[in-house]
């Protein structure tokens, strides 16, 4: 598996996974997040190899409208490039601000709680 894919999909299902159907979300999450194989998810959910087949591509393509309409992911890594930039700005330029420093750290803590 393409690990690019593996990452985007993982980031897509934080994002959007609770908008799927609940067979599409465990399958997905069987598959991108736990690793197993669509023979081992079908073994363990008793259905088709094709049952899970079509359920994670439905599921990704579910995943990937969802993001083309309200592009979260998108914004999130925008948002990220964003704040690396600032943080590279402040370690240049204000190396010595604690008061700043600890700011940011604030700033960038609560937006990851």
């Amino acid at each position: 598996m393409d690990i690019e894919k593996k990452n985007r999909v993982c980031a897509l299902l934080a994002f959007y996974g609770e908008l799927l159907a609940k067979k599409q979300q465990t399958y997905l999450r069987y598959y991108y997040e736990d690793d197993f194989s669509i023979i081992e998810i079908a073994e363990e959910e008793t259905v088709s190899r094709q049952a899970v087949s079509d359920n994670l591509k439905k599921g990704v393509d579910v995943l990937e409208h969802y993001e083309d309409v309200l592009s979260l992911y998108k914004d999130s890594l925008a948002r990220q490039e964003e704040e690396q930039k600032l943080l590279d700005y402040v370690e240049a330029n204000y190396a010595q601000d604690q008061h700043l420093k600890e700011m940011i750290d604030r700033m960038v803590n609560e937006e990851i709680n």
